[in-house]
């Protein structure tokens, strides 16, 4: 008999809350419903994240969402038999509400909880798309200051082949974003703003592109576009579409060539694309169509999941349970790791 799994994510700035039916016998996990707030409209005028204001917020929504989950599931909180929720890495404030309340309602219930990576639920949450991968395959994690490619054979069999020495691809998005007076949040600005601009207008680096290796490094592409936003002096704004065509372009060139080269290296033929700039348009048909020309399958989760949510935390927990991998416990005395490396939780 499967299980019914509520997933809290809080570790930033989006509540999320789900219901997933699964984590036991071979039947795939599948989702039931799941609602998410988000806090850009609050921070924006602080030109980004205000980790007390971010905690604050989540306190006030966590449980009217839940409340809405359950109903739209047609479930009553007793139905539930585990509680699973995001115990890092993230702002601690904001991990601790989601923890926090995980834990009372486990105890309030009598039932186990189950504190899930945050990255993990990103690299798992293609497996609720309507065209889910199988195992084994390589892994472009793209989510807020991560930039990473695993081999995946299996849940909690992770090998990095390559990461971030320092800026991640959407810390390179954000902040050079933020150079340009784009706003909060920057990354979604810049590459709308990159469709009306040409990709060639300005000549930027590609940081480690020949490295031989699969890391990756962002922080001098975003030196590169503040010289050159320097440079253009009264004429950025008129140049600004252009500069973000071009900054994009290199940001999508190193992800997709390093993609490629993983692919190569382990023999692979199927890669999966998580987190939020997985959902960038660019880059998605540039490894679409790289991809497709070696008869490679590219797997991505729905756009709607490609930001922070529920559904990935109560999917990996689904998934986590259902290969043995962790149990669920009624210890209540919970903790959150901010900083918690993917590779800490592999076998």
């Amino acid at each position: 008999m499967s299980l019914l799994i509520l997933g809290i994510e809080s570790s930033c700035d989006e509540t999320g809350v789900a219901l997933v039916r699964g984590g036991d016998g071979a039947a795939a996990p599948t989702l039931l419903a799941h609602a998410l707030h988000s806090q850009i409209d609050m921070h924006q005028a602080y030109g980004g994240v205000v980790p007390e204001l971010a905690s604050r917020d989540h306190i006030r929504r966590v449980l009217p969402l839940t409340e809405a989950v359950l109903a739209d599931a047609g479930r009553r909180l007793a139905d539930v038999d585990v509680v699973a929720y995001t115990r890092g890495p993230g702002l601690a404030g904001a991990l601790l509400v989601g923890a926090g309340v995980a834990c009372a309602l486990g105890a309030a219930l009598d039932r186990p909880v189950l504190g899930v990576h945050h990255l993990e639920g990103h690299l798992l949450s293609p497996f609720l798309s309507a065209d889910p991968p199988e195992f084994p395959f390589v892994a472009l994690l793209v989510s807020g200051g991560h930039t990473q490619l695993m081999r995946v054979d299996g849940v909690g069999r992770y090998e990095i082949l390559g990461e971030t020495i320092d800026d991640a691809a959407g810390e390179a998005f954000d902040k050079s974003a933020k150079l340009m007076g784009l706003g909060y949040p920057g990354g979604p600005a810049l590459s709308r703003l990159a469709e009306q601009g040409d990709a060639k207008a300005f000549k930027l680096p590609r940081p480690l592109l020949h490295s031989g290796d699969l890391d990756f490094s962002f922080a001098g592409l975003k030196t590169a576009v503040l010289t050159q936003a320097k440079k253009l002096g009264d004429e950025l704004q008129a140049r600004k579409a252009d500069l973000a065509a071009s900054t994009q372009a290199a940001i999508v060139e190193v992800l997709v060539k390093k993609t490629l080269a993983a692919l190569q290296q382990t023999g692979m033929n199927r890669v999966v694309v998580a987190g939020g700039v997985g959902a960038n348009r660019l880059l998605r048909a540039q490894l679409d169509a790289a991809c497709a020309a070696r008869r490679v399958r590219v797997h991505y989760p729905e756009l709607h999941l490609c930001t922070d949510n529920g559904a990935m935390i109560a999917m990996a927990a689904a998934m986590r349970l259902q290969a043995g991998r962790q149990q669920a416990n009624r210890d209540y005395a919970f903790d959150v790791l901010p900083r918690w490396p993917l590779d800490a939780i592999t076998a």
